[in-house]
C-alpha cells in the first residue's frame, strides 16, 4: 500500500492537458475513479491508467457516458436514464429514490442536443433541454419536433433560469452584449457543441448576421457552467456564457443577465402512465420539492410541473 501512487485532480489535469474542472466533471460522471482523504480527492495511478486506456480513440468529453454500470436497455424499460447537468436533477433523483426505492435512476451529464438524440434512440427516457430557436424565439419545442420525428412527446417545465455572461468583478473589460465577444482583447471560453449555451450563442450571432467562429478562442471548450465560471474567476478567461446559479457558487465572478431561459424535461408520451413517471410528476408538483428548489436560489419555479406542449 505504501508504494501506491496517487494524484491530485490538479496533477491529473496537467497529465491529460485539460482543465482541473474537467477532471472533476469526469469524476462526477463516474468516468474516473477517485476517493477522499479527509476533504481532499485522490486518483490512483492505476485508475488513471485504466481511464486513459478506455479513452483511447474516444472523444471523452462529448461521448455519452452513463454514470453507473448497468444494462441500459433494461433500465430504460424499468427505471430512469436521465440526461442533464443541472443540480436540480440531483435533488429530483433523491426525491424519486425516496418515494420509489425500487426504481433505478442513472444520470448522464451530457448536453441538450445529445439528450434529445438519446431519447430518440431509446438510450434515455427523461432528458432536460434549454435549446433556443432564433427563428421562432421559442425554447425547446422546435428542437423536439425535429429531433424526435414521428414520436409523441411531452415537454414539462422544470425551472426557468437566467443565462448570461460571467465576467470579472466590476466588469473591467466592459462586456455588455454579444458583439463584444468579437473584440481582440477579449478571451472567451465556449461550451461544447450540442449544449444549450452553445446553441444560444450561435443562434444569437446568426440573428446579428455575424460569424461566431470569428470570436477569439471560439473552439476552446469546457463542459459545464461551473467550469466556465471558475476559469473566469481565476483570470484564465475574460468572459464565458452560462447560468446565474453557477455564478452564485463561484467567488470572484460577476454575472451579466442576457436572457431568461426555459429549462424543460422531455419524455415520450407512452411512458407517462408508468408508476415511476407518475411519481416524478407528483414530486415536481409538490410544495416540498418546489420550496426546496426555490430555496437553492437562481431558479424560477413558477411553472414547475406544467405541461408546456404535447407533441
Amino acid at each position: 500500500m505504501s508504494n501506491t501512487i496517487a494524484y491530485t485532480p490538479e496533477e491529473v489535469a496537467k497529465i491529460l492537458k485539460i482543465s482541473r474542472f474537467t477532471v472533476y466533471e469526469f469524476i462526477k460522471r463516474g468516468d474516473l475513479t477517485a476517493y477522499h482523504i479527509g476533504r481532499k480527492l485522490r486518483i490512483e495511478a492505476s485508475d488513471l491508467e485504466k481511464y486513459m486506456k478506455n479513452a483511447k480513440g474516444i472523444n471523452v468529453i462529448e461521448s455519452p457516458v452513463v454514470t453507473q454500470t448497468a444494462n441500459v436497455s433494461s433500465t430504460a424499460q424499468d427505471g430512469l436514464i436521465i440526461y442533464g447537468q443541472d443540480a436540480v436533477l440531483d435533488v429530483l433523483t433523491r426525491h424519486l429514490e425516496k418515494k420509489m426505492p425500487q426504481v433505478r435512476s442513472l444520470r448522464c451529464f451530457n448536453g441538450s442536443m445529445d439528450g434529445l438524440i438519446a431519447l430518440y434512440r431509446g438510450t434515455a427516457n427523461l432528458i432536460t433541454t434549454h435549446l433556443w430557436d432564433g427563428d421562432t424565439g421559442e425554447y425547446n419545442t422546435p428542437y423536439v419536433r425535429h429531433l424526435l420525428p414521428g414520436q409523441r412527446a411531452l415537454i414539462i417545465n422544470l425551472v426557468y433560469r437566467q443565462e448570461g455572461f460571467y465576467v470579472a468583478p466590476g466588469n473591467p473589460k466592459n462586456i455588455k452584449d454579444w458583439p463584444d465577444l468579437l473584440r481582440s482583447d477579449i478571451r472567451f471560453i465556449n461550451r461544447e457543441r450540442g449544449s444549450g449555451a452553445r446553441v444560444l450563442l450561435d443562434e444569437k450571432f446568426q440573428q446579428l448576421n455575424l460569424d461566431p467562429r470569428s470570436i477569439p478562442n471560439y473552439d476552446q471548450e469546457e463542459t459545464s457552467h461551473l467550469a466556465i465560471a471558475s476559469l473566469v474567476a481565476r483570470g484564465e478567461a475574460d468572459v464565458g456564457l452560462g447560468i446565474e446559479k453557477a455564478a452564485m457558487q463561484v467567488q470572484n465572478v460577476e454575472f451579466i443577465p442576457l436572457q431568461k431561459e426555459r429549462y424543460d424535461l422531455v419524455m415520450l408520451r407512452h411512458d407517462l402512465d408508468k408508476p415511476h413517471f407518475q411519481a416524478l410528476l407528483s414530486i415536481l408538483r409538490s410544495p416540498a420539492f418546489r420550496n426546496e428548489i426555490a430555496g437553492m436560489g437562481g431558479y424560477d419555479v413558477s411553472r414547475m410541473g406544467d405541461i408546456i406542449a404535447e407533441l
